[in-house]
């Protein structure tokens, strides 16, 4: 089933606004997570992280879901499809796994909020996690980025036509494999999720 055209620009609409406010939600989600991280005025730091817990439920956690939603029901009801064109797939696999980091990530936000109520952020107290939240966020926006360069260029190459795989694809296969390596390193060495919740 496809969409009428007046729909179709309705969820084209949807999808961007979605998806360029998530990008720029995880930006201001940086810039506190840089404050949090780097001032030394308690009353800075408590106000970052308690923002940055507002901002992740009433914005961030929104887009993250309305944006792949809106971005899957166009890959449905439109000509290009889930799974004709490469450049879909990739955008789909990029950004289903940030959402599902991103509520990881909600659980540890929340915690270092409550712990900038309670005056628990002085010095280097879970400076590690602080560390981490704004080494994701810079992550998570380049990833964003990369998926709205996607969506503007429509690199070439069709799943269905038994074409052999773009060069492009193959690099970014390459790319994908040792960032998710990197990512689940960089995790056991600092004990994981659960280290993060509890220190």
């Amino acid at each position: 089933m496809q969409m009428s055209a007046p729909l179709r620009r309705f969820a084209l609409t949807a999808h961007i606004t979605t998806s360029v406010g998530w990008m720029g939600a995880v930006a201001c989600f940086l810039a506190l997570a840089l404050v949090g991280l780097e001032s030394q005025q308690p009353f800075e730091v408590q106000a970052a992280y308690v923002a940055m817990e507002l901002v992740c439920w009433m914005v961030i956690v929104p887009l993250s879901l309305l944006s792949p939603l809106t971005g899957i029901a166009q890959s449905l009801w439109t000509p290009w499809g889930m799974l004709k064109h490469y450049w879909v797939v990739v955008k789909l696999l990029v950004t289903l796994p940030c959402t599902a980091i991103l509520l990881l990530h909600m659980l540890p936000t929340t915690r270092l909020a409550s712990a900038a109520l309670q005056g628990g952020l002085a010095g280097a107290a879970m400076h590690d996690l602080r560390v981490q939240l704004v080494a994701d966020s810079a992550v998570a926006i380049a990833a964003l980025a990369f998926t709205t360069v996607l969506a503007v260029y429509k690199p070439s190459g069709r799943m269905s036509s038994g074409e052999p795989v773009p060069t492009w694809v193959k690099w970014l296969r390459g790319v994908a494999i040792a960032g998710a390596a990197a990512f689940l390193v960089a995790h056991l060495l600092g004990g994981g999720m659960g280290h993060h919740s509890i220190h």
